[in-house]
C-alpha cells in the first residue's frame, strides 16, 4: 500500500556489480524472473487483483505454481492456501451529506466532498439526527497522557476529528514527526467505536495524511473487506467516512466558529465542542460473504524447522473501479505486483542455498492488504508457525524500480536489532541505511509486517534510497513524489518494461536476501529496542 515512484526514464536490464561476500543463490534474485512474474501479475488479464474476483483466481492460483514449481511444502497442511473469511461491503449513500444547525445547512457531495460506508454487515445503515461533536485528533493515549474525549459522552453522536497526532504539529508531543498508531486513521475508526460514537468522520489534509483528496476518493469509491466477526461488525460505528478540508471549514462556518479551532485542539488540554449541528445519512449496502486466501509455502528448515523466518508480500490490489481517462483496471504494478514478483524471486534463491538453512522459510503471499490489512491480521491469529517461535517477518511492498541508490530506507527505524542485520547487509553492498524522509506519514503501521508486530515478531520494511547513483541530488525524491501525485492507487500504476529499471529492486531483494540468510541460520531471535511500542509484546 506504500506510495512509490513509476516516472523512470531509461531502462536497465544488465548485471550488477558483484557485491562482497554474495552467497551464489542470489543469482536467481535477477530481472528476467522479476520482469516475468511482475508482467503477468501486473496485467488487464489478472483485472487488479482484488479478492472475491476472478482476479484473485488468477493472482492465487499463479502463486501457488510457482511456489510449487519450486519444491516448496504447502504451508496449510496439504494446501498452499489459508481460507480468509471475509465480508465485501459495497456502500452507497443514498444523498448528499447534509449538516443542518440554527444558521442553516450545508450539502456535501459524495466524492466529491464526502466519502462514507459502513462495517456493518446489514443491507441498510441509517444515522438519523446525529449530533456533531469536535473531538480534536479522536485519541486516548494514557502513556502521552493525552484523551481527546475526556469527559465525552458521545453514545449516538458523530465525531468530527482531525487526521494524524499532535505530533505532527509540535515536535515535543508524542513521538514528534514520526507518526505514532494513533494517527492512522484505522485507529480513529476504531477509537470511535470503542467510545460507542454513532458515527465517525476524519477530516483530510494531505500534508497531515500524507496523501491528496482523490486518493480518498478512489480508495472509498468501491467495496470495501472486512474479516468476519461473530457480532457482523455491530459493535463497529454506523458510519465511518471522511470530509475534504474546504468542507470542514464549511462545517466549522456553519457552527459559528473559526477554522482555527483545528489549531486549537494541536494543544495538550483541549477539551471537545459540541458544533450544535446535527446530521442524517442513509447508507445502502450490497453485501456478499465469502473466503479470500492467503497464499504460503515452505522451505523447510534442516536443524530448527519448527522456527521459521516469514518473508510477506500482499498480492491485492483494488480491481475494477473508477474510470479515470477511459482505464478502469487498477493493476497495482508497483503496489503490489513487484512485492509479489520479489517473493518468489527470493523463494526462488533460497530453493538454491547450499548448505539449506538451519531454520524454515514461509514465503506468505496474503490478501485484503489494500482493504486493512486483513490477510497478514488473519495469518497472525491463525498462524501455521506460533509468534514465539517466528524469528521476523521482512515484509516487500513496493520496490524500487527507478535504479539503484547509494543508502537503502528503513521504514520504522530505531524499532528493533533488524537495523542492525539491514546495516549489515547494506554494507557488503557499499551502501547505508537511512530512516523514512516522512515518517509522520506512519508508514510502518501501512503494511503487512505491522500485524506481526502487533504479535511481538520484529518486522523489517524496507524502502527504496533517495539517492540515486548517476543522477542529481533530490532526483530519486522527485520520483516518489510523482509517483504519490499521479499514479498511486490509479489505474496510471502499470507495468512498463521500456522504462522501468530493475537494478535498484534487485539490489533491494538482495540485501533482504542477506537479511533473511542470517537470521535463518542463527540460534538467538532479534529483539525489539529499547522505547518501540511493541517490545513487551515479544515477551
Amino acid at each position: 500500500m506504500r506510495k512509490f515512484s513509476i516516472l523512470i526514464l531509461a531502462a536497465s536490464l544488465g548485471q550488477l556489480p558483484a557485491f562482497a561476500q554474495e552467497n551464489p543463490a542470489a543469482g536467481a534474485i535477477n530481472a528476467d524472473v522479476l520482469s516475468r512474474h511482475i508482467s503477468v501479475l501486473a496485467s488487464d488479464a489478472f483485472e487488479g487483483r482484488k479478492p472475491f474476483t476472478r482476479g484473485e483466481d488468477s493472482s492465487i492460483n499463479y502463486i501457488a505454481a510457482q511456489f510449487k514449481a519450486l519444491g516448496l511444502k504447502p504451508g496449510n497442511g496439504n494446501s498452499y492456501f489459508q481460507d480468509v473469511p471475509m465480508v465485501n461491503i459495497f456502500s452507497q449513500p443514498a444523498s448528499d451529506l447534509v449538516i443542518k444547525g440554527l444558521k442553516g445547512s450545508i450539502s456535501l457531495k459524495y466524492l466529491d466532498d464526502y466519502v462514507a460506508a459502513t462495517r456493518r454487515v446489514q443491507n441498510q445503515v441509517t444515522l438519523s439526527n446525529s449530533e456533531l461533536v469536535f473531538a480534536g485528533y479522536g485519541i486516548v493515549a494514557p502513556e502521552y497522557n493525552w484523551n481527546d474525549y475526556k469527559g465525552l459522552n458521545v453514545k449516538g453522536k458523530t465525531v468530527v476529528v482531525m487526521v494524524n497526532d499532535p505530533g505532527f504539529a509540535d515536535s515535543t508531543l508524542f513521538k514528534g514527526r514520526t507518526m505514532t498508531y494513533y494517527g492512522r486513521w484505522t485507529y480513529k475508526f476504531e477509537e470511535a467505536s470503542r467510545q460507542g460514537a454513532a458515527g465517525c468522520i476524519i477530516i483530510h489534509e494531505t500534508a497531515a495524511a500524507s496523501y491528496p483528496w482523490k486518493v480518498v476518493r478512489s480508495s472509498w469509491s468501491n467495496s470495501k473487506l472486512h474479516l468476519q466477526t461473530a457480532d457482523n461488525n455491530m459493535s463497529r460505528t454506523i458510519l465511518e467516512g471522511w470530509i475534504s478540508q474546504e468542507s470542514a471549514r464549511k462545517l466549522f462556518q456553519l457552527a459559528g466558529l473559526s477554522p482555527d479551532l483545528m489549531n486549537q485542539a494541536k494543544n495538550k488540554g483541549f477539551k471537545p465542542v459540541d458544533l450544535h449541528l446535527q446530521t442524517s445519512l442513509v447508507i445502502n449496502n450490497t453485501v456478499k460473504k465469502s473466503t479470500s486466501h492467503n497464499v504460503l509455502g515452505i522451505l523447510p528448515g534442516t536443524k530448527r524447522p519448527q522456527e521459521c523466518v516469514v518473508y510477506s508480500a500482499h498480492w491485492d490490489h483494488f480491481g475494477i473501479g473508477e474510470n479515470i481517462n477511459g482505464d478502469s483496471i487498477y493493476n497495482g504494478a508497483v503496489d503490489n505486483a513487484s512485492g509479489t514478483a520479489g517473493l518468489i524471486a527470493l523463494a526462488t534463491a533460497f530453493t538454491q542455498v547450499k548448505p539449506a538453512p538451519e531454520r524454515s522459510l514461509l514465503f506468505l503471499a496474503v490478501t485484503g492488504e489494500e482493504q486493512g490489512l486483513l490477510g497478514s491480521e488473519y495469518y497472525a491469529s491463525h498462524p501455521v508457525f506460533a509468534p514465539a517461535k517466528t524469528v521476523a517477518d521482512i515484509n516487500l511492498d513496493v520496490m524500487n524500480y527507478f535504479g539503484r541508490t547509494k543508502d537503502v530506507t528503513v521504514i520504522g527505524k530505531g524499532q528493533s536489532e533488524l537495523d542492525e542485520y539491514v546495516q549489515r547487509a547494506a554494507a557488503k553492498q557499499g551502501r547505508v541505511t537511512v530512516p523514512e524522509d516522512h515518517p509522520e506519514g506512519g508508514w510502518f503501521f501501512r503494511s503487512d509486517h505491522f500485524n506481526f508486530a502487533k504479535k511481538g515478531v520484529p518486522g523489517l520494511y524496507i524502502g527504496p534510497g533517495t539517492n540515486a547513483i548517476g543522477k542529481d541530488p533530490g532526483w530519486a525524491k522527485e520520483q516518489i513524489a510523482t509517483y504519490n501525485r499521479e499514479r498511486y492507487h490509479s489505474p496510471k500504476d502499470e507495468f512498463d518494461p521500456n522504462t522501468w529499471k530493475l537494478d535498484g529492486m534487485i539490489e533491494d531483494l538482495k540485501l533482504v536476501f542477506d537479511v533473511g540468510l542470517t537470521l535463518s541460520n542463527e540460534t538467538t531471535f532479534p529483539k525489539w529496542k529499547d522505547g518501540s511500542e511493541f517490545k513487551g509484546f515479544r515477551k
